[in-house]
This record gives C-alpha cells, structure tokens and sequence, in this order.
C-alpha cells in the first residue's frame, strides 16, 4: 500500500471532508475522491462513510488510520534521525603532526574527503607540527597524528597503522655491503633529515639516542625531491618509510637498507579530544583515515 493513501487518510480524518483535505494535500478534490476509490476498491471495504456533510470511520477504517500514523510517524522520525546525521557531518577539522614527512600523502586523502563529504572542511595546521599534542589542548587543532600514544586525561588515541624506517642509501655506499644498518654504523655518517628538533626524528630518537649514537653530520632539508638528490650524489643518506616516497620516481641506483636486526618499526596514532567523540564528521575522518592509511 502507497504512503500517499495513508496521507489521504489521515488527511480527511483530521481535515473533516475531501474538500479541505485538497489545499493541504495540494490536489484537486476529484483527484482525491479518485485516489480513496481506487484505494477502497483495491482493499475490499469502505474507509470513510460519509453522512450528510461529515466523514466517519468504518471500523475497518479506524484500524487502517491507526497503522497509517503509526508508519507515517516512524517515517517521520527517520527523516528526523537522517536530517541530524546530516547535519552532524558539517564542520571544520584542524589537523596536524608531529613531524612534517608525515605530511606526504595527506593531500590526496583531504582531495577524497571534500569528494566524499563537501561539508567537511579539513585544514592542515603546518604552523603546529613539532608540538601536536599541545595544540589539540589549547584546541588550535583537532586532530594530531603521532608516534606516541599520550596519556592524557581528555584525549583518546586510535591506533592508525604501523610501519618500517628503512635507511636509503646510494648502492656505491659502503653501508650497502650490510645486511642490515646497525646503531653504530650512523655514527660516521651525514645523515639527511626533513627537520629539526632531532626528537622528531623516528630513526634518532627510537634507535640512535637509546643507542647513545649522535651521527657524524645532521642536515635537515625540507624539500624530500633535494634530500634523494644528495642521497644519489652519495652525500649522505635518509631514513624514512617506504609510503612516504610513492609520489617520488626513485632513481634505480637507491637501496633501501633495512635498520637494526628486527627493522625499526612504529605505530601512528590519531589523537583527539574526548569530548569530540560525539561528532559524527570527525568520526567520519577518523574512519576514512583509517581505511586508506591502513594499507600503507
């Protein structure tokens, strides 16, 4: 049975007649007095017995207007429940990192959220890397993506994914007669960073600093496309995850050279406020970030 016969129903027990049913339904009163014809015929009984100029229910009737509100009201209420989904997945999400390589990839990623949801704006905080976690208690930003999982009482953290830091080194270097790069092996080398603070820097702070190594030199480049140039000159090498250089074309005569015995691996982290767990559109990031940085 079509909704619309329950609107006519509904319509003429509250309305009191066809004839005041008709404005508010928008149609004219031969197209309804059609409509509860055709109704009653294909049903078998009469819904309306009409006396002198007043509409009364059949019993038959009394119960079809009962399920008629019933399933009008519960689709009113899912229009209701669509309505604040929709309106819940409109806002704004400042995002930053604790370091700015982890920037590589996040452009395409933000070009599929505007595609997919246009009333989210995300903007990336550059301003606030080095420092994330600050910047999201200050609330200057919304969501940091780090190393760490911080133990905060108003923040919550998502394990995103993991990953491997491997060494890149041009094959002319005399590390690549290694099978795998050991804490000591830095300590003569000039190793190319994207910036400073050294704390940062995955393959110093969770490999050399506990291993009490400092690297002979420490240049930090911004540009990745002028770090792989020094790299192919043999003027140094770059520690960094595979991921991160997809966008890049690699010159053949690079290695990756893999760090430490077991491979330096870590966890990323999406942290935000606990209290913004309720907003749908940050859900959606979140849910977005993970499926396409899971397969990194």
């Amino acid at each position: 049975m079509e909704i619309k016969y329950f609107r006519l129903i509904k319509a003429i027990a509250e309305e009191g007649s066809i004839a005041n049913s008709a404005e508010k339904l928008f149609l004219t009163q031969s197209a309804l007095s059609h409509q509860l014809r055709e109704l009653e015929e294909r049903l078998g009984f009469k819904v309306f017995i009409r006396t002198r100029n007043k509409w009364e229910f059949t019993d038959e009737g009394v119960e079809l207007y009962k399920l008629g509100n019933t399933i009008l009201e519960s689709i009113e209420k899912g229009f209701q429940n669509i309505e604040q989904l929709r309106t819940g997945s409109v806002g704004t999400i400042k995002v930053s990192t604790e370091c700015y390589s982890f920037y590589q990839g996040l452009s395409a990623f933000i070009q599929k959220m505007g595609l997919l949801y246009p009333d989210i704006n995300v903007d990336l905080i550059l301003e606030a890397t080095h420092q994330p976690i600050s910047k999201i208690l200050s609330n200057d930003i919304d969501i940091a993506i780090t190393t760490s999982k911080p133990e905060h009482e108003i923040l919550s953290s998502i394990e995103i994914y993991e990953d491997e830091i491997f060494g890149i080194i041009h094959k002319e270097n005399t590390l690549n007669k290694l099978d795998f790069l050991d804490a000591n092996d830095f300590s003569n080398i000039h190793l190319i960073i994207h910036s400073f603070p050294l704390e940062t820097v995955s393959v110093y702070d969770q490999f050399l600093k506990p291993n009490k190594i400092t690297p002979l030199k420490i240049s930090a480049i911004p540009l990745t496309e002028v770090a792989l140039e020094m790299v192919n000159a043999n003027m140094g090498i770059m520690c960094m995850p595979k991921w991160a250089l997809k966008s890049f074309k690699l010159p053949d005569d690079l290695i990756f050279k893999q760090i430490g015995r077991s491979g330096l691996k870590r966890k990323h982290y999406l942290v935000f406020r606990k209290s913004d767990k309720s907003k749908k559109y940050v859900n959606d990031f979140i849910s977005n970030f993970k499926d396409d940085f899971s397969k990194a």
